[in-house]
This record gives structure tokens, C-alpha cells and sequence, in this order.
């Protein structure tokens, strides 16, 4: 299986599903606005989309994936059952825990709410009780999504990858079903029918990726539930991944309780904003390259072919700096343009665009660092080492805590995702400097020479963008028509600009297109 290839294919996906979550933000700032009813639903969906980064694309596949490869093998062939019955295994004691789970969260999502938002700024008893009511309605997706983790993880080990990548957009789908038929003047009742929705989509995420499952020949049964010895070495390594792979969710899950407890209404909702943001090349890149890099490491490692898995993971920190640089200058330098063309109109004001970009601007400077981790923890997990990015995520979180703290009264909501970039940084210095100490990724000649190549490309392409924003301001506030014209005029221009600057500064050259050719048709 071809890196490049299989980013392409997750990765396109990924980007799929991420436009129509761009749709849906710009439907929900029309339809809900900035103020205690978005705040609130926001909130709420905070726990759903960190179960989603913690099972979904972090905790469970990276415990799960390697020891389900370790029974396959190589070949879809003799290996297979014995697979198929391992994740029966861990299905039979993770249903149980998570129904068990759900229940508890419904029970208690008062203190949920609480520890999330702070009890708000400043809300009075029905508005807090509003919120929890939407908190309740979601917590039924963390059953459907776990779940789907562990489909999705038996699929992406078959390098079915797409399948898995496909199903966010059910979700976002079906929240802008719900946007468009039940929007209402109140902006609570429309958060209300959201919150739902959330719901419905988990359910339909499930069904989707059990129906793939099956037509792929995996058709899980029930078993009991039995703490035979792999299992427990599963749920063993699932623990301390949860906090490393959650590492930048948990640190958002701080940043918006403080928020939301200390700074004006609306601020949660210009960070979360400036996040959805933030996530489009950060779906597109990193979690591409996390949901490909593992599996082929984990093979590649249990074939004994360390120096395959050497030259994956470099190709990969390659891949992630050729993509996440231009995207960090794009971001900063052209984020006002960018929140007024998607979210500026209807409940969203000039003021609220204004303190979206400076929320993304903050976010941003993060970027290639929240990439790399995708990159970089693979190297650990592959080698059923969940500890290690355990301990320098509590680091992480301990920084990202202390200079939430000092940065959020006078940055006010840039403070907090600026804090969240600063620890994510720290992370991936960790994971780098570790794997480097013990041998398992050295960084070769070709990284080392093309990585400021690449640097100096992306500032190029910046100065280009900072000029042509002013000339296509105007056109941002226009008309649906207008706004998509300007936009993808501003993302062709720095694209072509950036691609120029690549071959003239030698960090992208003939032979790796031909190099790519060969690779796609082979």
C-alpha cells in the first residue's frame, strides 16, 4: 500500500467531510449566532467531538490496530478468523462498559456540564439547565462512535480505509438536514433540534460502517465477556493512549471551561469556530497521515523491517511539513477574509468575524505541531508503547493549564488557543527527542534538506496573500456567489504560488512526480 496513495484517498475524504462541516458552521452562525444558545450547544458537543479524537481517531485504533494486525498477518487469508475473533473478544467487554458508561453520563450530566463550562458566565438556573438538556441528548453518540471505532480500526487494518473516512460525513449531513428543515427564530430551540441530531447522525455513523464491515466479509457476534489475557493487555495499552492520542482535545476541552466560565458569551463559539477552521488542514493532513501511518508501521515492524518503517515515518514528517506549513501562513495571514466569507452573515456580526480570526490566528501557530503528533505517535503505538506519549501529554496539559490561566485575562479568546498551539509544540518536541534517543526515527538527508525549503516556500506564499486579501475584501461580504469566487481565488493564488516556490527553491522537484506516477500505477 502506497503512503501517498492512501493519503489521498483518506485525506480527500477527510476533506469531504470537512467542507460540509464548513457548511454546517456557516449554517449554524446564520441560524444560531454568537451568544449563550451556541455557547451552549458547543459546549455540549465538546464531550461528543473528544470521544470521537480520543476512540475514533486516537485511543482505541491505537491500542487495537497493531495486535489485530498481529493475528491477520501479512494477507487477508488464514490470519483473518483469528482477527475477527480477537475483536469479538473486545467487543464482548467493551459494549458492556460502554452501555454502562452512557448511562452514568446521562445520570450525571449536570456535573458533566459543570466541569465542562464552569456553570457559564454569569447564567442563570434555566439557561445551565438548558445546556445540560443538551448535553443529554448528545451523550448517546459516544456509544455509536465507539463502536464505530472498532469497526473502523478492522477496516483501515484490511486498508479499506476509506470506508472509515466516509462516515463523518453522515454526521455532517445530517446535522445541515437538521439546520435547514427545523431552524427556528429562537436560537435555543434551533440548538435544541442540533443537539438531536447529534444523536441520530451516531446512529446512522454505526450502521454504516457495520454494513462495510459485513460486505467485507467481518460479521461480529456476541460473546461474554471474558478478561482473557489479550484483552486485558488491550485495555491496558487503550488507557494511558486515550490521554497521549486526546492530548490537543483534552487541552481544548480546558480551554473552553475557562471560557466559558470567565470571558463574555460568545467566546466559546469564536474559538470553536476558529477550531473548525483550524481542523480543515488538520483533517486533511495529520489525521490522514495518523490513520495511514499506523497499520503500515505495525506491518511493517512485525515483518521485522525496521528501516521500511524508518523511511514510512520520514516520508510522513516529509508529507505533514509540505502540507502544514503553507496552510499555518494561509491561516494566520488571511483569516479575517476567510471568517467573513464562511460565517459572516445572518447572527453573525463584523465583530464576531473579527474575533474569530484572531481566535484562528492564535490556533494556527499550532498547526504543524498538532500534525506532527499524528505523525510522530505512530512510532510509539506501533511498537504497543502507550505509555511513553502518556507522559509527555500530562506535561503537555500541564502547560497548556498554566498558560491558559496566564494568557486568558489579558488575550481574553485568543489566550486560550494560543496556550493550546504553545503545549502542543512542547508535545511534539517530546515525542521527537524520545524517538530519536532510542533509534526508532532518525531524520534522513532528504527531510533534513527539504524542510526549510519548505518553510521559505510557505512565507513566500504568505507575502503574495497578505497583498491580494485588501484587493478582495469587499467581495467576502457579498453575494453566496461573490464570497466562493474571492475565496477560491485567495486559495489558487497562494496555491500556485506555493507550488512554484517549492521547485524554484528545490523542495519539490520532476522526480517526485514521476516518482508518484510510478507509485500510482503500480
Amino acid at each position: 500500500m502506497n503512503l501517498t496513495r492512501a493519503l489521498g484517498t483518506v485525506g480527500g475524504l477527510t476533506l469531504v467531510s470537512r467542507v460540509l462541516g464548513l457548511v454546517r458552521d456557516s449554517l449554524f452562525a446564520r441560524f444560531v449566532g454568537a451568544g449563550f444558545a451556541s455557547d451552549a450547544f458547543l459546549v455540549a458537543f465538546r464531550l461528543p467531538n473528544m470521544f470521537r479524537a480520543l476512540f475514533a481517531e486516537g485511543a482505541f485504533s491505537s491500542a487495537f490496530i497493531p495486535m489485530f494486525n498481529q493475528k491477520v498477518g501479512d494477507k487477508d487469508g488464514p490470519g483473518l478468523p483469528a482477527g475477527i475473533a480477537f475483536a469479538e473478544q473486545a467487543l464482548a467487554v467493551l459494549l458492556p462498559v460502554l452501555l454502562v458508561m452512557t448511562v452514568l453520563l446521562e445520570i450525571f450530566a449536570w456535573p458533566v456540564t459543570f466541569a465542562l463550562s464552569g456553570k457559564f458566565n454569569g447564567v442563570t438556573s434555566s439557561q445551565f439547565a438548558f445546556a445540560v438538556e443538551l448535553a443529554r441528548f448528545q451523550i448517546p453518540y459516544l456509544l455509536f462512535i465507539s463502536l464505530v471505532s472498532l469497526l473502523g480500526g478492522i477496516l483501515n487494518s484490511l486498508h479499506k480505509f476509506w470506508v472509515n473516512a466516509a462516515a463523518p460525513i453522515l454526521l455532517n449531513l445530517t446535522l445541515i438536514a437538521a439546520l435547514l428543515l427545523f431552524h427556528d427564530a429562537d436560537p435555543l430551540t434551533t440548538a435544541r433540534y442540533q443537539s438531536i441530531a447529534v444523536a441520530i447522525a451516531g446512529l446512522l455513523q454505526f450502521f454504516w460502517l457495520a454494513w462495510a464491515a459485513k460486505r467485507n466479509g467481518v460479521s461480529l457476534k456476541l460473546r461474554r465477556p471474558r478478561l482473557n489475557p489479550e484483552v486485558k493487555r488491550l485495555l491496558k495499552l487503550i488507557l494511558p493512549a486515550a490521554a497521549g492520542a486526546g492530548a490537543v482535545q483534552i487541552n481544548l476541552v480546558i480551554s473552553t471551561a475557562l471560557a466559558a466560565s470567565m470571558l463574555a458569551h460568545g467566546s466559546v463559539t469564536y474559538i470553536y469556530m476558529a477550531d473548525r477552521l483550524n481542523q480543515l488542514p488538520l483533517g486533511l493532513i495529520g489525521i490522514g497521515l495518523g490513520t495511514v501511518l499506523l497499520p503500515m508501521i505495525s506491518r511493517q515492524l512485525g515483518n521485522g523491517d525496521a528501516a521500511a518503517a524508518m523511511e514510512t515515518q520520514n516520508r510522513g514528517m516529509e508529507l505533514a511539513l509540505l502540507l502544514s506549513l503553507p496552510a499555518t501562513v494561509a491561516l494566520v495571514i488571511c483569516g479575517e477574509p476567510i471568517a467573513a466569507g464562511l460565517f459572516g452573515y445572518g447572527r453573525f456580526t463584523a465583530e464576531d468575524v473579527h474575533f474569530t480570526a484572531q481566535a484562528l490566528a492564535a490556533f494556527s501557530v499550532g498547526l504543524p505541531s498538532y500534525v506532527l503528533i499524528k505523525v510522530l505517535t505512530p512510532g510509539f503505538y506501533a511498537r504497543q508503547d502507550t505509555r511513553t506519549p502518556v507522559r509527555f501529554a500530562v506535561i503537555s496539559m500541564l502547560v497548556n493549564l498554566a498558560l491558559n490561566l496566564a494568557l486568558i485575562v489579558p488575550l481574553q479568546h485568543m489566550g486560550p488557543p494560543l496556550a493550546t498551539a504553545i503545549a502542543s509544540t512542547i508535545n511534539v518536541a517530546l515525542l521527537y527527542w524520545m524517538l530519536r534517543k532510542r533509534g526508532h526515527f532518525v531524520a534522513d538527508a532528504r527531510l533534513k534538506r527539504r524542510a526549510w525549503r519548505l518553510a521559505l516556500a510557505a512565507l513566500a506564499m504568505g507575502g503574495v496573500l497578505w497583498t491580494a486579501q485588501d484587493r478582495l475584501a469587499p467581495y467576502v461580504l457579498g453575494s453566496w456567489y461573490e464570497r466562493i469566487g474571492a475565496l477560491s481565488l485567495l486559495v489558487t493564488a497562494g496555491c500556485l504560488v506555493y507550488v512554484i516556490a517549492t521547485f524554484v527553491l528545490g523542495a519539490f522537484t520532476r522526480d517526485d512526480i514521476k516518482f508518484l506516477r510510478r507509485k500510482r500505477a503500480s
